[in-house]
């Protein structure tokens, strides 16, 4: 791959704009349009960005495979754990009204903890399959 200094810069400067775009997604899904799917998308869109003009080895020294499957479990844990918790409070799996003594504020702490999972899981799959597709020449 030619170097290409105009694209290195530029990405250096688009990739910390597109993840905050993405956490701007994941905040603020459970008031507008956005959540943790949509956002997780484009934090993966962002290294797969930088995957694309630095190279798949520079980009998994950042986000190694190792750490992107334990993310992925983490994010699965933190939505289950979510509904777990609600089921040891004498509610249904989900049940968000009880992880608060204000149930107003329970809803915004259960989406919060829902979103968030699902943002952190969606984001470290997209990156293990983009690797696994990128990288299968180096593995033949």
């Amino acid at each position: 791959m030619k170097h290409n200094l105009i694209l290195r810069v530029i990405a250096k400067y688009l990739f910390p704009v597109i993840a905050l775009f993405a956490f701007y997604v994941q905040f603020h899904g459970d008031f507008g349009p956005g959540g943790g799917f949509q956002a997780g998308v484009i934090l993966s869109v962002a290294f797969i960005f930088y995957a694309l003009i630095f190279g798949l080895d520079t980009t998994e020294k950042i986000a190694p495979p190792y750490f992107l499957r334990i993310m992925a479990s983490t994010g699965i844990l933190l939505y289950a754990g979510t509904g777990v918790t609600t089921l040891f409070m004498g509610g249904n799996f989900l049940d968000y009204d009880l992880l608060s003594v204000n149930p107003i504020e329970g809803q915004h702490i259960g989406i919060l903890l829902v979103e968030l999972g699902v943002g952190i899981t969606v984001s470290s799959v997209m990156l293990i399959i983009f690797f696994a597709f990128a990288g299968w020449e180096k593995n033949d």
